[in-house]
């Protein structure tokens, strides 16, 4: 499904925001939250969309298509959208909209640093591109695609590019290799590039993980390789080749000699990695598989001669027998971290752009799991430990690839972010990731595991298990990053792994909480900075309220209920007062008072007399140490009902042309105001050609704009203007009248509050 832009400011509509039920009494307890089906929670997203376009850094001509959508048992919702502009894929666009319990706008993830504004017309032929990325291809070509013109957006602002794929085999003639060659399409710099192949640089004998279980098909008299527990993932020989896989099959069931001798033993290897990867995000995180819909894993084994690498292409596993084919690369952490590039590819609009930090982010998150596979399947052979590949041995001299503790070990890797992080292959933009989870699960300085050093002067961290940081990071990965989320993002620092890690933390264990603070210091200690909410160490508490927005009538009520709970020391007395009421409002509280952990239902009561608009009122909560706060948006209507509207219906303006477009006000029993507004947003490429007028419903016109701006782009304008004298009630009119030739345009959407 793709969605039209409806708006394109940042508009609130008198009826446009979430309903509290009105009511002129106390309400009786909250019901417990019915969490809504993925249709509702879409339906609700597209809502917010409407209501609240610069939330998700809109701009006309855009569209959007949703991407996956995850409900969470307490009825908060994940949508995740895909944006187009102009009828081009903008890479790095994505962004998720997120929805309290009871369906209350609960913040957005955007990748975006402003909203888009470029020209889609390319000055670089689609020939030249193809011929520069083909130049880019280092080995043999089998085959280009034709470029894609498209918004590259990736580092939060948007050029239009030409996006190439070449095809072909790395010069080590086995790395197959689909390299995506990014170039400006107006003058045909090279932008970036990235490859779709992502490398590692019954009972059987492993290789390295000793005796284990594996599961495995009877057909007559022959055994498969092929797990009907974990959605029919099948295991193949490749025979040392590249192209056709063989898969294993046995007479008695008991699989390899735990030698490399025996072509059954990496298989073995590879078969109970991809069952424990499997078994560790459904029964750790609940997500069905690599790919959320149960289906299995393929894995290829002994592939090419003496290869050195592993790596995994979007939809399988394969595994090189490394140097002198007498090493296989099939450990339990080099499978589970293949794996998980699935998950974040597949879980991430796009994935998490691999190249920079982005990058960094997309291989730590496979670090991360990869480890957490291996302490999850937990055997004698090859226990948990943090370090990436030490059992395969890729360097040649017993190390291993990466150390999470300490990642400046292996002589590349950045153990603390600098400004040259995002500059770095993205195995070594790793570590700073690498390194706030070990400090998150484990602590700094001298553990069971190895020594994590701070970074600078930084405080040293207590760790919080690595159950928790896992759900932590599993979390910020399933819910809130988007595919160009960095370290650090001075343009955008919402958009970060800080950011999201903690409200990750946040939603699983608190603001504030042990784990929240955990987290903050953790990133601390790798250099990564933020300007989260300071906790404090003594007794505390936060105040929140459900529903955050109502609209009502004037002379009638809303209710929310108002929470606190217990951020840090012993539970105090909290009592509540409001500010911000509009004229005539009184808020209500019951109780007035409650213990720390406690709620209290607050009633906001209007008067006839309450002016009609959109208030926010300040909920306070005053305790014996501190005064928290939260944030309620009281919209007012006009008296007896709307005295607003909105039309986003398109309409196109041609050259020479007068077009209208209507808006019908009913039950605003009054005149409008001497300060209406109209909120105009209209798409035109040259906006000296157009008058603009708003015609009452009596027929008078009030002029709005007349030809002025010269060659500018398009009108996203607020007009205010004194229509005291006309009565609200009626149809009115807004009319544009394109006064010259060549340029054309149309009305996008416009919003009359009067």
């Amino acid at each position: 499904m793709k969605r039209p832009l409806a708006l394109a400011g940042v508009t609130l509509l008198a009826g446009s925001v979430l309903v509290a039920t009105a009511t002129s009494t106390s309400a009786a307890p909250t019901p417990p939250v019915t969490p809504p089906s993925e249709a509702q929670a879409v339906r609700t997203a597209e809502d917010h969309i409407d209501a609240r376009p610069a939330a998700i850094e809109a701009a006309p001509g855009e569209t959007y298509s949703v991407y996956r959508t995850t409900v969470d048992d307490n009825g908060a919702a994940h949508v995740r959208y895909n944006r187009e502009y102009q009828g081009l894929r903008v890479y790095g666009g994505d962004f998720v909209v997120h929805s309290k319990p009871g369906g209350a706008f609960d913040g957005a993830s955007v990748g975006l640093d402003s909203p888009l504004s470029l020209s889609t017309t390319a000055k670089v032929s689609a020939a030249t591109a193809q011929k520069a990325a083909k130049a880019r291809f280092e080995g043999r070509i089998t085959g280009t695609g034709t470029p894609e013109l498209f918004v590259d957006a990736s580092t939060g602002s948007g050029v239009l590019a030409w996006e190439t794929v070449v095809s072909g085999w790395a010069p080590d003639g086995q790395t197959p290799s689909k390299l995506h060659v990014i170039s400006d399409a107006v003058t045909g710099t090279y932008i970036g590039e990235f490859d779709d192949i992502e490398t590692v640089a019954g009972t059987g004998a492993s290789l390295y993980s000793g005796s284990v279980s594996v599961d495995t098909t009877l057909s007559g008299s022959t055994y498969s390789m092929i797990d009907p527990s974990h959605g029919n993932g099948r295991t193949c020989d490749m025979n040392n080749g590249t192209s056709t896989c063989t898969t294993f099959t046995d007479a008695d069931n008991a699989w390899g000699t735990g030698a490399t001798s025996n072509r059954q033993s990496a298989a073995v290897d590879a078969h109970f990695g991809a069952a424990k990867t499997f078994d560790y995000f459904k029964n750790v995180h609940g997500r069905n598989g690599i790919f959320g819909n149960g289906t299995g894993v393929p894995s290829r084994v002994h592939y090419g001669n003496a290869y050195v690498n592993a790596f995994w292409d979007g939809s399988q596993m394969t595994y090189g027998d490394g140097s002198g084919n007498s090493r296989p690369l099939v450990a339990l952490d080099v499978a589970g971290h293949e794996m998980s590039h699935g998950v974040t590819e597949n879980v991430v609009s796009g994935g998490l752009t691999y190249s920079g930090e982005s990058g960094g982010l997309n291989e730590s998150t496979s670090d991360i799991f990869g480890n957490m596979v291996e302490f999850y399947a937990n055997t004698s052979a090859d226990p948990g430990d943090y370090q990436v590949g030490e059992k395969i041995n890729i360097n040649g001299n017993g190390t291993p690839l990466r150390y999470m503790y300490n990642p400046t070990l292996d002589g590349a890797s950045h153990g603390c972010w600098s400004t040259s992080t995002n500059s770095v292959n993205v195995h070594y933009s790793s570590g700073p990731g690498n390194h706030f989870f070990f400090n998150l699960a484990e602590g700094t300085g001298a553990t069971s595991y190895g020594t994590s050093p701070v970074c600078g002067s930084a405080p040293a961290v207590t760790g919080i298990g690595r159950d928790k940081a896992a759900a932590i990071w599993f979390r910020a990965l399933d819910a809130y990053f988007t595919s160009n989320t960095r370290y650090v993002n001075s343009s955008t620092p919402a958009n970060t792994s800080r950011a999201y890690t903690l409200r990750a933390a946040t939603d699983l264990y608190g603001s504030c909480s042990t784990e929240y603070r955990a987290v903050q210091a953790a990133w601390t200690a790798v250099n990564v900075a933020g300007s989260d909410a300071t906790c404090s160490t003594g007794n505390d508490f936060s105040v929140t309220v459900s529903p955050t927005s109502a609209s009502v009538n004037p002379g009638s009520s809303a209710t929310a209920t108002v929470s606190t709970a217990v951020t840090s020391g012993s539970a105090q007395t909290v009592t509540f007062s409001a500010s911000g009421l509009p004229t005539g409002a009184t808020a209500s509280f019951s109780p007035a008072s409650v213990t720390a952990g406690g709620t209290s239902t607050v009633t906001i009561a209007t008067t006839t007399a309450t002016p009609a608009g959109t208030y926010t009122v300040t909920l306070s909560g005053a305790g014996a140490s501190a005064t928290r706060t939260a944030s309620f948006t009281l919209t007012v209507n006009g008296a007896g009902g709307s005295c607003s509207g909105t039309n986003a219906t398109d309409v196109t303006i041609p050259d020479n042309t007068t077009v209208t477009s209507t808006i019908a006000i009913s039950g605003c029993a009054r005149n409008a105001s001497s300060t209406s507004t109209v909120e105009i947003h209209i798409v035109h490429t040259y906006v000296g050609d157009l008058v603009v007028a708003l015609v009452a419903p009596d027929g008078s016109a009030y002029t709005l704009r007349n030809r002025s701006g010269g060659s500018a782009d398009n009108i996203d304008t607020t007009y205010t203007t004194n229509v005291s004298s006309e009565a609200a009630n009626g149809t009115w009119t807004l009319r544009v009248q394109d006064a010259a030739t060549i340029d054309t345009g149309y009305i996008n959407s416009w919003t009359l509050t009067l």
